[in-house]
């Protein structure tokens, strides 16, 4: 729609009337979501490899495979809801190639759908082991597939304890099973969250039953459990592999898009011309640290995909996605969340609380700057206050200063 406007809602400048989002996950759905409210009334294509209609993926290593959750209440949005976003719907259907000049998406049934712009929302993998033994847990019915094998008594091998497995791993303790979590690196999580957190949040498994091998790797996975790299065996009735991701790309590596760990992107989500990421699959640079990041986490999904509609709908007055990353993780009794960049960090500060007590915020610095925080058992108050100082790009100077000033104001220090 060029210049016209949709009743009751605002301006659409852009010239694009086919929209194509090839991802039916939270990120597809609220791009298609975002250009409906925008008032963009062309034809908006959503293909999905999956029969479902978009549904959540966070409960599936928690309340689904716990059990406490039915799978209708994964659904993003009611049938209903959908349907009155008039999109023409592809589930069950695969890409497998893109031509960015031809303006073309090739499915997996030999279809081409033509294209004014493309959303690429295809999300990642699971990292498998050679062989491709053991479960994974991505779709619901990985979820549903590990959840009917898990009961009181049954011997879990997680390799991997990274948050997908650690997360696991507190799900199958607390419904009775043994658990034994693998992990090569000497401290889990010690890349992302820092050393001190990652060995505090080791002790944590440790606390609740879980016999944690850290620093040996797994050389084979097999009907009774697993040959560890020091062929020592462990026994499991069931093995869950979350050894990490890979981006969902090759369909677009074979159009000749830039691909590097993701569908490569511009500050405006951008890959090449009318073509756009949003999601796992998309690698963008961030202005607000100065990098370029791929960010698997729910929330930020959705967030691009409102950046990359109003991208599509007013290209002339689009503006930099340059977001506050957030995550979170339940893990046992702690809820953990965390703010911002953390890797590649260059210090963690405990700034409140201790970690003894697994109640704490802590802070993080890369050169001169304060680029995250995260956070056991404190106030979202608390959080959103650290927040604002990372997207305000506080000096980590100011942000020190102000821990103290504060606490002297609170008679704290």
């Amino acid at each position: 729609m060029s210049g016209g406007r949709a009743a009751g809602g605002p301006l659409v400048t852009s010239s694009v009337r086919r929209v194509v989002i090839v991802g039916a996950s939270a990120g597809g759905l609220a791009t298609g979501e975002a250009l409906r409210r925008g008032g963009f009334d062309g034809t908006i294509t959503l293909v999905g490899d999956e029969p479902h209609l978009p549904y959540d993926r966070p409960p599936l290593s928690k309340e689904i495979l716990a059990g406490e959750w039915d799978r209708d209440r994964l659904p993003l949005r009611p049938p209903a809801d959908i349907e009155a976003l008039a999109l023409d719907l592809r589930l069950g259907a695969t890409a497998t190639g893109v031509d960015p000049v031809r303006r073309l998406v090739v499915l997996d049934s030999g279809e081409e759908i033509g294209f004014d712009a493309l959303v690429a929302a295809t999300g990642v993998r699971p990292r498998q082991l050679p062989g491709g033994q053991g479960h994974v847990l991505r779709t619901l019915e990985d979820a549903v597939a590990l959840r009917d094998r898990l009961r009181p008594g049954k011997r879990l091998a997680v390799v991997g304890a990274g948050f997908l497995g650690a997360e696991a791993a507190a799900v199958a303790r607390r419904l009775g099973c043994e658990v034994t979590m693998v992990e090569p690196a000497p401290v889990p999580l010690a890349h992302a969250v820092g050393t001190e957190i990652g060995t505090m949040l080791t002790h944590a498994h440790i606390d609740h039953g879980v016999d944690l091998r850290t620093g040996i790797g797994v050389s084979a996975v097999h009907d009774g459990g697993l040959m560890l790299a020091d062929e020592t065996e462990v026994e499991a009735d069931e093995v869950l592999v979350a050894i990490g991701s890979v981006p969902n790309t090759d369909w677009l590596a074979a159009g000749g898009l830039p691909v590097d760990d993701g569908l490569v992107c511009d500050r405006y989500c951008e890959a090449a011309p009318g073509v756009y990421g949003v999601g796992d699959v998309a690698r963008w640079h961030n202005d607000l640290f100065g990098t370029s990041m791929r960010i698997e986490h729910r929330t930020h999904a959705a967030e691009q995909g409102l950046a990359v509609a109003r991208a599509i709908l007013d290209p002339d007055r689009r503006r930099p996605f340059a977001p506050v990353p957030y995550f979170w993780s339940d893990q046992y009794d702690m809820r953990i969340q965390a703010y911002g960049y953390l890797r590649g960090h260059d210090e963690v500060r405990i700034v409140e609380g201790n970690l003894d007590e697994r109640r704490f915020v802590a802070a993080y610095r890369t050169g001169d700057r304060l680029v995250g925080v995260l956070g056991i058992g404190t106030t979202p108050r608390t959080l959103r206050g650290w927040r604002k100082k990372v997207a305000d790009a506080a000096t980590w100077e100011q942000a020190m200063t102000d821990v103290i000033e504060e606490g002297v104001s609170s008679g704290t220090r």
